[in-house]
């Protein structure tokens, strides 16, 4: 599969992963800087942005991806940054890829398993009428009797693409909502590394947990974790100054 992908920069390659309902978008900003640095690769996931759509979606084929991806541009020992989704993503590839990769970020998720809670947001997004809408502002109305928080809207609205007939989703929403299972599963392989990696939580999020910690040092027993404080799951977009100074102390 070709990803969709933007490159900032030059010098060490890093690849930054997205979230779930994300796109290389979110990570623009945060990127730039990077890219003073770094030569910063920012990538469409598969059934995301501008990426191509696909019926199969599990971390197995991501992490794939990530390693054809790779593979097609020439890139070599990067290293990998990913949020949430793109967090399990990098997890994933980093253990079945050991040799292909020298440190890894993973930011506000764990390799343990999540019960959904996508749900609502899936809801509100199938119950916006793409025949009939006919702005974003429309969209948002409707998206706001499921999801209150208009930061949030704004962010799911960003995969709303124009077409001849009005609107399209960017996302693959039937197929991810069909693998919303998957997107919480748990990191269930064996094989520990004991690379470099760094986890970055939220304070305010509960995506880990201080009881995590045992679970994360049995697959990464060289691994950190630091808190951003005041920091919610969003942590580049709430706190990207805190976020760049923890990545760039990691990363040299």
């Amino acid at each position: 599969m070709q990803l969709y992908h933007r490159v900032l920069g030059e010098g060490k390659p890093l690849i930054i992963l997205h979230g779930l309902f994300g796109s290389s978008d979110n990570w623009l900003s945060v990127g730039k800087v990077l890219a003073e640095k770094y030569k910063v690769f920012l990538v469409d996931q598969r059934n995301h942005g501008q990426s191509p759509h696909s019926d199969e979606f599990n971390y197995t084929v991501m992490a794939d991806d990530l390693q054809g991806f790779i593979d097609q541009q020439g890139i070599m020992e990067p290293d990998i940054l990913g949020h949430s989704m793109g967090g399990k993503t990098a997890m994933k590839f980093a253990i079945k890829y050991p040799e292909l990769w020298q440190k890894l970020i993973v930011v506000d998720i764990g390799p343990k398993y999540y019960p959904v809670h996508h749900r609502t947001i899936l809801d509100g997004l199938a119950s916006i009428d793409l025949t009939s809408v006919a702005s974003r502002g429309e969209a948002d109305k409707q998206l706001a009797n499921y999801v209150p928080h208009p930061g949030v809207r704004q962010f799911l609205l960003k995969n709303l693409a124009r077409n001849e007939n009005g609107f399209q989703w960017k996302i693959n929403l039937p197929v991810i909502d069909r693998n919303i299972e998957i997107i919480g599963e748990a990191l269930t392989d064996t094989y520990a590394t004991d690379k470099d990696v760094l986890f970055i939580r939220g304070a305010l999020s509960d995506y880990i947990s201080d009881s995590d910690n045992t679970l994360i040092k049995t697959i990464f027993p060289s691994s950190s974790i630091a808190t951003v404080d005041g920091a919610g799951h969003w942590v580049h977009a709430e706190k990207p100054q805190e976020l760049l100074q923890l990545v760039l102390n990691f990363l040299t």
